[in-house]
């Protein structure tokens, strides 16, 4: 299927053939018929990603400051990877999309298959959206008219905030298309609408829509002409719709509000507040998030947990709604907003009008409404790389996951260590899509089951969310596959003890057989620095119990991030310590005694932030602090270990220090090195020479049981 993608790097807009979504819980599988480009946010990419990197950095302070501090904490050449990859993700354009319902997850009610409806989805021939982000369009609504309903919700969001009421009269500042729509709705709500824009064929346009407008020049003075359109009242309150660094319509629309107005910032202005006017006026300043309740809300979006109507009478959802409605009863007329049609293949021509001189309010994407080859084309979910080029390595590596840590870490070892790579897969089409590209991957999917169960891959690298773990990894397992699990094993008890019979089934049919044994590698990365190789060296001469502290300044997670709700990611003590347990396993070299855990008790901070305290059967002990609450500027990990005299300290992975050990030289590392070559290389390796895998079950299957232990004793 066509996608429009764009890289913000090289700042090109793509059509791309990529794979279709698979269909997955609490969504729909859309077949679109026309998407609208949004010539605010979308012309606002397009110009980031023509900007230099001095210039993408001045219009993002805040990302600068991370840069700064990653660079200090973990030098050079890791924050230019980190920046680089980054920019380098092409993004999906879009989020206006009408179409036609082709699949229907599981947990979906309310939409069947053949139905007609609207949603958030990017620009592509097929999107997999959320149901809570879709509405069905009523019969006598054409999908070029309900294409408008997602931009129509953002005006009618913030109008919802502003607490709009019949005969109030409210200025709208920037008559694009967002403008326009809002002028609308307020005008349908009962309310007296002022429009003003420095582009005269907008003010036209508005104009012809019965709208008071004035043109914006050198000469107007848009706050006289306001007090005198409310006979010296001054405004009820003003929506800013305007996409501009300056922050003039702030300033016009404060200093045009009467005594206690109401300011709703819907599009993207300079932030530069004058106190002294909002002081006097006592006005009210509020930023609108897109359209309405429930969005950027994982719970309601993935998880399609609705909020109680009764309690939140306007969510995303039912603001989609509300504006089909207006559309249907003819209170919002969206005909006339379509300034150009482009069909799909066209869309960089389409882009190239936007970001011309001309005025333009409603780009429309058109596509290919061939209903005859549906079933083929929904079941196209693997593409090959065009580009292609044959390795001289043996053994064939596929990869599940396509997310940040899988493209800038793991797949680049994995390249770089000579992994001949076969097959890349996610839900979503467009990022393995980019990454066989990118990475010389021969194909591309959407589809897991199909090549987990090919006969072409020896090995299975796994690097998804924390939920789908154990399923794959028994899925690989039962399939012969050598599986490289990116952490944790699993999130529960019931699922270690699957996943132990089964590997030790296969173990125990191995050994009757005549068929390789099961492979299972964690990516316990850190095992494998060339600095902890180093300390592992110098702790095993000596002999004397050893004494460690972990400490590890991970920063902080919001509480809705996937990572940290139980049933996705297992929470940071599942999710993520087991990388330290498993290290300082490897480094005393002797199996765990007993574990406990004490978490700090701050609402804001817990669950993120625990001591775990180790014995070992040698004697050692040891200190894992896993804190979020500290600062972004301090280095995230310190090994500190103290025996028989002697002290080693490891600083973030570059640096390795001594004392009381006679002839021991500091050892420093230009870069730091946490071990991912080594660990990707190791796995090669372990495929080429059919090895046993470098961590032993044994080991892999205490650091999880442990875990768990700790964490049902706290829970």
């Amino acid at each position: 299927m066509k996608q429009i993608t764009y890289s913000l790097s090289k700042g090109i807009i793509s059509i791309e053939e990529v794979p279709i979504p698979k269909i997955s819980p609490n969504n729909l599988l859309i077949k679109t018929n026309c998407s609208l480009i949004s010539s605010g946010t979308e012309r606002m990419l397009i110009d980031f990603g023509k900007s230099n990197l001095i210039q993408k950095a001045q219009k993002q302070p805040e990302k600068l400051n991370e840069v700064i501090n990653k660079f200090i904490t973990d030098g050079i050449y890791p924050t230019i990877s980190a920046v680089t990859s980054k920019l380098d993700q092409p993004i999906k354009l879009g989020y206006c999309n009408a179409g036609t319902v082709v699949a229907v997850g599981d947990n979906v009610d309310g939409f069947k298959i053949g139905d007609r409806v609207v949603s958030n989805g990017p620009h592509s021939d097929y999107v997999l959206v959320p149901k809570l982000l879709c509405s069905k369009i009523p019969d006598n609504v054409s999908f070029k008219e309900a294409v408008f309903t997602v931009i129509g919700s953002v005006g009618l969001q913030g109008i919802r905030l502003a607490n709009a009421t019949l005969g109030e009269t409210f200025l709208v500042s920037g008559l694009g298309l967002l403008g326009i729509i809002t002028c609308q709705i307020l005008k349908a709500n009962g309310c007296k609408v002022l429009g003003i824009d420095p582009d005269l064929e907008k003010i036209k346009f508005a104009k012809s829509l019965n709208i008071e407008t004035l043109h914006l020049t050198k000469n107007s003075d848009p706050v006289s002409w306001a007090y005198k359109m409310t006979s010296l009242k001054g405004l009820d309150g003003a929506f800013i719709t305007a996409s501009t660094s300056s922050s003039d319509p702030i300033d016009i629309a404060a200093n045009s509000c009467r005594k206690k107005g109401r300011i709703i910032l819907l599009g993207v202005t300079g932030m530069e507040l004058k106190r002294s006017v909002f002081y006097k006026k006592e006005l009210s300043f509020q930023v609108s998030c897109s359209y309405g309740p429930g969005r950027y809300d994982s719970q309601y979006e993935q998880d399609a947990n609705d909020y109680p109507l009764p309690y939140v009478r306007w969510t995303a959802q039912r603001n989609f709604e509300a504006i089909l409605y207006s559309i249907s009863n003819g209170s919002i007329n969206t005909k006339p907003l379509t300034t150009k049609i482009f069909d799909i293949c066209e869309a960089r021509s389409a882009y190239d009008h936007l970001t011309s001189q001309q005025t333009n309010l409603g780009i429309l994407l058109t596509y290919d409404q061939n209903t005859e080859n549906i079933k083929e084309e929904t079941n196209q979910k693997i593409i090959k790389n065009k580009n292609y080029k044959r390795t001289n390595t043996n053994s064939k590596i596929s990869v599940i996951g396509a997310g940040n840590y899988a493209s800038r870490i793991l797949i680049p070892n994995l390249k770089k260590a000579g992994g001949n790579l076969e097959t890349i897969c996610s839900s979503d089409g467009s990022n393995p899509t980019f990454l066989a590209k990118k990475f010389n991957f021969k194909f591309a999917s959407t589809d897991t089951e199909r090549f987990i169960n090919d006969d072409v891959a020896e090995g299975i690298v796994i690097t998804t969310r924390h939920d789908s773990h154990a399923e794959l990894v028994q899925s690989a397992l039962k399939a012969g596959k050598k599986v490289f699990l990116e952490k944790p094993l699993c999130l529960n008890n019931e699922e270690l003890l699957s996943i132990k019979n089964l590997y030790y089934q296969l173990y125990a049919e191995a050994k009757v057989g005549n068929c390789d044994f099961p492979f299972l590698m964690m990516g316990f990365n850190r095992r494998f620095a060339n600095l902890v190789v180093n300390l592992k060296k110098s702790l095993d001469n000596i002999s004397a119990p050893k004494s460690f502290i972990y400490t590890c300044n991970a920063g902080y997670l919001p509480k809705d991030h996937w990572l940290n709700q139980s049933k996705k990611g297992g929470g940071r003590l599942i999710g993520e310590a087991c990388h330290f347990v498993d290290l300082l396993l490897f480094l005393s070299g002797s199996r765990i005694s007993n574990i406990e855990i004490n978490a700090l008790n701050d609402k804001i901070y817990l669950s993120e932030n625990f001591t775990i305290n180790l014995r070992f059967f040698d004697g050692s002990i040891g200190a894992v602090h896993y804190m979020s609450n500290g600062s972004k500027s301090y280095p995230k990990e310190r090994i500190e270990v103290f025996s028989g005299g002697k002290v080693l300290r490891l600083d973030n992975f570059r640096k390795l220090s001594a004392w009381g050990i006679k002839g021991f030289s500091s050892k420093r590392s230009f870069i730091q090195d946490k071990g991912n070559f080594n660990c990707a290389k190791t796995f090669i390796s372990c495929l080429e020479n059919n090895k046993e895998s470098p961590i032993s079950p044994e080991e892999i299957f205490s650091v999880q049981s442990w875990l768990l232990k700790i964490n049902n004793a706290s829970s």
